[in-house]
Formats: C-alpha cells, sequence, structure tokens
C-alpha cells in the first residue's frame, strides 16, 4: 500500500491578532490568518513582482502562546491540511480548508515591538531542567 503525507510548512505574518476561544472541555483554540509572499523578477517588464497569499491557521491547545498571537508578529508554523464543510447561518453548505498546526515558532515580534521571544519548555530529564539525567542509557 502506497504511503502518503499531509505535512505543511509556512514562514509569514500574522493579518491580524488570533482569535481565541475555549471549547466545553476547556480546550484552548486559536484561529488566524497567515500571510506569506512569493516574489519573482518579471522578464517582460525587468522589475519585481510580489503576490500575497493568505493561508487560514487553527491551533489546539494554544493557551500558552496566544498572547503573542497578535497582528503583524512573524512566525513558521508547521502542520497539516485539514479540509471540512459546514452550514452557514442561512443553511448554506461552506467548504473550508485550514492548516492544523502541530509546531510553531514564534519569530521577532511585527509592527515595531520588542524582539521579545517566547521561551521554550524544557522537558523533564533534559540537561539544565533541574532533573537527573539517567545515566544508564544506552546512548
Amino acid at each position: 500500500m502506497p504511503r502518503s503525507l499531509n505535512r505543511v510548512t509556512l514562514l509569514g505574518h500574522l493579518g491580524a491578532d488570533a482569535e481565541n476561544k475555549y471549547t466545553a472541555s476547556g480546550v484552548a483554540v486559536s484561529t488566524f490568518h497567515l500571510a506569506t509572499e512569493r516574489r519573482w523578477k518579471d522578464q517582460k517588464l525587468g522589475e519585481y513582482r510580489t503576490e500575497t497569499d493568505w493561508h487560514r491557521v487553527v491551533m489546539w491547545h494554544s493557551d500558552h502562546v496566544q498572547t503573542y498571537l497578535t497582528k503583524g508578529r512573524a512566525v513558521l508554523i508547521e502542520g497539516r491540511l485539514q479540509s471540512r464543510s459546514y452550514e452557514d447561518r442561512n443553511g448554506v453548505k461552506r467548504y473550508v480548508t485550514e492548516v492544523v498546526v502541530e509546531n510553531l515558532i514564534l519569530l521577532a515580534a511585527g509592527g515595531g515591538e520588542s524582539t521579545r521571544q517566547a521561551q521554550p519548555q524544557e522537558a523533564p530529564g533534559t540537561p539544565g531542567s533541574g532533573q537527573a539525567i539517567d545515566d544508564d542509557a544506552p546512548f
């Protein structure tokens, strides 16, 4: 059976502050739109042109980064594409494709803010975490 791969990597800027909500069970979910640009040289005119694409992005369990997902913020995201359908308020069936985030890296803040970055949390048992590492590991 052939294997398949659904992987997306995007580097861009948030077009607006993320919309943050919580599910009934208390899980944080953030949605935002990410702008990516493609730049190329127009051979006929001899000048550079830019094209912007907008991507709808969904991040589950986002409570640790919600405050950093602000307009203009540069982020690198890795995830997968997901397509789904729903009925709008008028009963019309709508289709949407979005990127579901599996990994997010906050880059320098946009819009003239400080270049503060979120510090990654160290996993227990990693160097510098204050917990002992098992010296009997086979590697």
